[in-house]
């Protein structure tokens, strides 16, 4: 049991190649181990040896045919090898055997479209390309917030699914067309507590830390976005679409003002907007005091707070607990 927890993927994630090794190693001894094959599949994927991945993938389905997850990586290993006819099968099995990981749904949508633009490449088909959409990550000390700029998304056109390192989203843009996200998380989550909202301007996607750590990054090595990072002053040299970044940046962040806010989410807008407009001393002290009294303290009086420890002030009714 205790090798077996020994290949987790957290424990792959962290050296992805001292994990292959000792996987490789394990095998030599237990050549009928669906579990572990499957992890070095992992392992390989992370690597982006996906045609290794693919072998001990389908060796994990022939030693267990019920293994939801073997199917999952040889569709991974598959789509990165632009094989997306077999990708597709591979996952449409793994979901008849787990329809509850709706990570199968997404991957099956990505592997449709890109079955699609083959299929009109391969007919001279003219298509243009879907706009990009702008997004962005910050995160507290228990969350990871993923703000996706879309406007006007219907309540039924997002879908998001979670798991410990794997956040995958599918959201109906303005136009009609889906943009696809997928990211490879740089930390687990906990996706029973992850949860996402649309509002008029934006999709926010919040992730439950499984560790209180500061995230370097938002995603692991091994699987890179299909999304890139925004940069206000270019679009992607793939899109036939040019747009003006900085008004549609304007755009959003007035319609963002005008939003009406109530309860937490409002008095959470009052505080960003006094650490906007504030100075370097408000700032310092916002930080200052929200960090060292965890959260129950928050003030903008520099001179107050920049010479001394600021406390712990939790409510009346509430004890604080350090955990």
């Amino acid at each position: 049991m205790a090798a077996e927890r020994s290949f987790s993927d957290s424990f792959i994630d962290e050296d992805p190649q001292k994990a292959l090794e000792a996987l490789n190693e394990a095998l030599q001894g237990d050549c009928d181990n669906a579990e572990w094959f499957c992890q070095r599949a992992y392992a390989h994927i992370l690597l982006k040896n996906y045609s290794s991945a693919i072998d001990d993938a389908k060796k994990a389905q022939q030693l267990k045919p019920s293994l939801p997850l073997a199917f999952m990586r040889t569709g991974i290993g598959e789509y990165h090898l632009k094989n997306y006819e077999s990708a597709h099968s591979a996952f449409t099995q793994g979901q008849q055997l787990d329809d509850s990981d709706k990570s199968f749904e997404v991957w099956i949508k990505r592997c449709e479209e890109m079955m699609g633009t083959q299929t009109q490449n391969g007919s001279d088909a003219t298509t243009s390309a879907a706009p990009p959409v702008k997004h962005d990550w910050y995160q507290t000390d228990s969350q990871v917030i993923v703000t996706v700029m879309a406007k006007n998304v219907p309540k039924d056109g997002v879908r998001v699914s979670f798991t410990e390192r794997e956040l995958s989203a599918q959201i109906q843009v303005a136009s009609g067309e889906d943009c696809d996200l997928h990211f490879h998380l740089l930390h687990p989550i906990v996706p029973q507590q992850s949860t996402f909202k649309i509002l008029s301007t934006k999709v926010e996607i919040k992730m439950k830390k499984m560790d209180a750590i500061r995230w370097e990054k938002l995603e692991g090595e091994g699987q890179e976005s299909n999304i890139k990072h925004f940069n206000p002053n270019q679009y992607p040299t793939s899109s036939h679409y040019t747009h003006k970044w900085d008004k549609m940046v304007m755009d959003i962040s007035e319609e963002e003002k005008n939003e009406k806010l109530e309860g937490d989410a409002a008095l959470n807008k009052l505080f960003q907007q006094i650490y906007s407009d504030g100075s370097d001393d408000v700032k310092r002290a916002m930080n200052k005091s929200f960090m060292e009294s965890g959260g129950t303290v928050l003030s903008t009086n520099w001179g107050d707070v920049g010479t001394r420890k600021v406390d712990v002030k939790p409510p009346d009714d509430v004890e604080f607990k350090k955990y």
